[in-house]
């Protein structure tokens, strides 16, 4: 697909996505959307292009950090439990709850006790959480090895992407086989009826977000609560006040100036702030 394709119909999506989220908040509705699958597969990218236009008051990404030595003595789901949505709310997990059966189960961080208690538990979890009223929904990111190794090899070139790999990745990626049979062995306990994997193929990144964001508008039924325009009021009257000369305020330096600042001497341009007179009274009125 190609980019500029993309982009519009990711607009088009968005809005959707605006009335959705309307929607959930005045029926105070509780959403909760977890994102799996394997590094580089595309849960983050995803996530980004569905909440990049909703109100982030009523729209949280939850990413947690791998749990401390408190944590570790907490009952297991208490720390997902914690982020859990209030009435209009949307909950986006960026990894979840399922880290106990991918990486903590691969890579040892569980005792088999601990594994075989979440794999009992987590279908009565999922069962206690819709029957509360959540709205719950589990998306798998399918990727191929081809596609995941360019995209490994992408972020090792590019200096702003490298932080997206972590040591922990590099090993994962040895152990391909390992997740594969922990990620068969989890949807044979966790793919219920209640709460089905809706599998995502991941290997293109911009059909991926635009599929995944079709089908979630669609396991919601909503309608369109978008507020009517409205009439800005007139602007209080300035009246006797007076601003502050813009000589007397320490302005950031204009490295990328305005097309109407842009003169012959660009030397004018590199001081803190420009001179008043350069403002004149119109200009001077920024505060």
């Amino acid at each position: 697909m190609k980019k500029k394709d993309y982009l519009d119909e990711l607009d088009r999506l968005t809005v959707e996505l605006v009335k959705l989220q309307e929607w959930v908040k005045a029926k105070g509705l509780r959403v909760v959307v977890l994102f799996e699958g394997r590094d580089a597969a595309g849960k983050g990218g995803v996530i980004k292009a569905i909440t990049s236009g909703l109100n982030p008051r009523n729209a949280r990404i939850a990413a947690l950090a791998a749990p401390t030595e408190k944590e570790r003595t907490q009952w297991y789901f208490q720390r997902y439990a914690s982020q859990l949505p209030s009435g209009g709310e949307m909950v986006f997990f960026d990894r979840s709850w399922y880290n106990r059966a991918g990486v903590e189960k691969v890579m040892g961080f569980c005792s088999e006790d601990e594994y075989r208690e979440f794999a009992r538990s987590v279908p009565e979890f999922e069962r206690m959480l819709i029957r509360s009223g959540i709205i719950l929904i589990k998306y798998w990111f399918s990727v191929s090895d081809e596609v995941q190794e360019e995209r490994f090899l992408d972020r090792l070139s590019d200096p702003a992407k490298r932080w997206k790999l972590s040591p922990m990745d590099m090993t994962a990626r040895s152990k391909w086989v390992d997740y594969s049979r922990a990620k068969d062995a989890m949807f044979e306990f966790s793919d219920t009826s209640d709460s089905p994997w809706l599998v995502v193929d991941a290997d293109d990144k911009y059909s991926a977000r635009l599929n995944v964001i079709t089908n979630f508008l669609a396991r919601i039924p909503y309608k369109d609560l978008t507020p009517e325009p409205i009439e800005l009021p007139p602007r209080q009257k300035v009246g006797k006040y007076v601003r502050p000369p813009i000589d007397s305020q320490k302005w950031i330096a204009k490295v990328y100036p305005r097309p109407e600042d842009l003169s012959g001497d660009a030397s004018a341009h590199s001081t803190d702030h420009a001179a008043p007179e350069k403002h004149g009274k119109k200009k001077g009125k920024k505060k």
